[in-house]
């Protein structure tokens, strides 16, 4: 009985939210702030790669996003700002402010303001397993 209730209020907060939330793959939440930007919080895996892949999946599902269109790191890791949960990874269409821009490469070990890539390269990171399980 306290799974369906958990259930129920869990699909009530998620309907009736203003805030566009959608379940991605491989365990990551993403929910809208604005028309550009968005937090991905991890809800199973962790790793880098994941997050950049559930960006890609909202950015162009949700959001209409090009392929070409560029992804940018808002605000690395640190609380969620619509959820309340303790980690969250804040994505932007758009440059953010007073940052200087960096191509994020193969490699990247956190998440820095100005961190970008595309839609497109960051889809490619969907397939990477991470080393360790």
């Amino acid at each position: 009985m306290k799974k369906v209730m958990t259930c129920a209020a869990f699909a009530a907060v998620v309907l009736c939210s203003t805030a566009s939330a959608s379940f991605a793959r491989f365990g990551y939440q993403t929910v809208a702030m604005s028309q550009t930007e968005f937090e991905v919080i991890p809800r199973g895996r962790t790793d880098v790669d994941g997050y950049w892949c559930a960006a890609s999946d909202f950015a162009r599902r949700t959001l209409g996003a090009s392929w070409q269109q560029r992804l940018y790191v808002k605000r690395g890791y640190g609380p969620s700002e619509t959820t309340g949960r303790r980690t969250a990874v804040q994505f932007s269409l758009t440059p953010p402010a007073g940052v200087p821009q960096q191509s994020s490469g193969v490699f990247s070990a956190g998440f820095q303001p100005g961190f970008n890539m595309s839609v497109s390269a960051a889809n490619g990171r969907c397939n990477v397993r991470p080393f360790i399980d």
